[in-house]
């Protein structure tokens, strides 16, 4: 009847309301930490006004992200929902290279019209001719891969898994920005562990960024809203007990020595020098997981294209050099240009006023105004999928990384 109706119509109104004005999975209940700050509406007394405005359009418009980012992955999401979803058929094997011929050129060009790419037809005998070989230097882009058109192992398995998968990954990350603070503070450090990159935003611009190198597969990096308090110029690295245990228990004094380690009251510590896993400067967060953003010895990691190693905390490329810019802008740099003139002692400077920090994972992002799709290393895109109702996946299998050293 008609009451009936109005309570339907209304419940249904304050869902889809919900769901676009604060995400409709709750990220909290996914079994990971999260403490990001979120969005927050009073949906009801929206609908109540819309209602008396009559423009309840307007105001369902008004309720999602309003940025660049979230029209883009809209409309990449738009792009390949509607495409049929045909996953491809390409065999595995050797990598298909440019100008070769290879019994799997067709299945490719057939692979990439399905994904959504430019047309191309093979040259004479299956030959790997240039307009196929332009359209796959476009799908290793738009996916972080190294743009040579060599189609390898990670490019024939994009391309099987066909333009749904992609429309899937686009929706979960849809949701993932709905979680979002509708307005984040203008002085802040976004950092995205997918796609293993921070920015750092000063009065609302983008005044840096750079590349970071986060937590590999069972040492994955937590999704934390935390701010950063201080520099610390050449740290102390205090071995967590699990790493000790599970790297280093078997190691000997030789070892330890090699490396600037030594027990202090039953702890073992790595001290100031060449050799430390937190390198020349450590920037303290304020949360209860034990994760920071440090310098590392280890910098030529920062050129390869997978930089997911090591145990949950961020490393910053040209960290030295970041430190430098957020002293400067905090009216700080003195003080930490002294500590560091002493590479023997950790010297502590306080920042004049803390930096929200957002560690995010986004799998699909805006990137120099293109859309971007990450390798989801962490397997937590399925969860959010499922939540939003797409059919449950089992999750692929997580890449194996080799990692050079033993930092957090």
């Amino acid at each position: 009847d008609r009451i009936e109706r109005e309570v339907a119509l209304t419940t249904a109104a304050i869902r889809y309301a919900s769901a676009l004005a604060q995400g409709y999975a709750d990220p909290k209940k996914l079994g990971r930490v999260y403490t990001v700050p979120r969005a927050k509406a009073d949906v009801s007394a929206g609908l109540s006004k819309s209602l008396e405005d009559g423009d309840l359009k307007a105001w369902f418009d008004s309720l999602a992200p309003q940025t660049e980012d979230y029209r883009a992955l809209s409309a990449a999401f738009l792009r390949y929902a509607k495409l049929n979803d045909v996953q491809g058929s390409i065999p595995e094997g050797g990598a298909i290279k440019p100008g070769r011929s290879d019994p799997r050129v067709p299945a490719l060009a057939t692979a990439l019209v399905a994904n959504g790419y430019p047309d191309g037809e093979p040259g004479a005998s299956g030959t790997y001719a240039p307009a196929l070989v332009t359209a796959v230097k476009m799908l290793q882009a738009e996916y972080g891969l190294e743009a040579d058109g060599i189609v390898g192992p990670d490019t024939i398995a994009i391309l099987n898994r066909g333009p749904g998968d992609r429309a899937r990954q686009l929706a979960v990350n849809l949701e993932r920005l709905r979680w979002l603070e509708r307005n984040p503070p203008k002085t802040r450090i976004d950092v995205n562990t997918a796609g293993t990159y921070l920015e750092y935003f000063r009065d609302g611009a983008l005044r840096d960024r750079r590349r970071v190198i986060t937590g590999q597969p069972d040492w994955e990096t937590p999704e934390l809203g935390s701010p950063m308090f201080q520099l610390v110029a050449h740290p102390f690295w205090g071995v967590p007990d699990s790493i000790y245990k599970d790297e280093l228990a078997e190691k000997g004094p030789a070892y330890f020595a090699s490396q600037g380690m030594e027990f202090r009251d039953g702890r073992l510590v790595q001290l100031p020098g060449p050799k430390n896993s937190l390198g020349e400067v450590k920037f303290d967060l304020k949360n209860d997981q034990a994760i920071y953003l440090h310098d590392t010895p280890a910098k030529a990691v920062f050129a390869l294209p997978e930089r997911h190693r090591r145990h949950g905390c961020l490393r910053v490329q040209d960290a030295l050099g970041f430190a430098l810019l957020l002293a400067q802008d905090q009216a700080v740099a003195d003080k930490f240009r002294e500590a560091m003139m002493k590479p023997e002692d950790e010297g502590f400077v306080k920042l004049r006023n803390e930096i929200p920090v957002r560690l995010m994972y986004r799998t699909a992002f805006l990137d120099g105004g293109k859309v971007r799709l990450a390798d989801d290393v962490y397997q937590w895109d399925p969860k959010i999928a499922y939540e939003l109702g797409y059919v449950r996946q089992p999750p692929r299998a997580r890449k194996k990384i080799e990692n050079g050293d033993v930092g957090p």
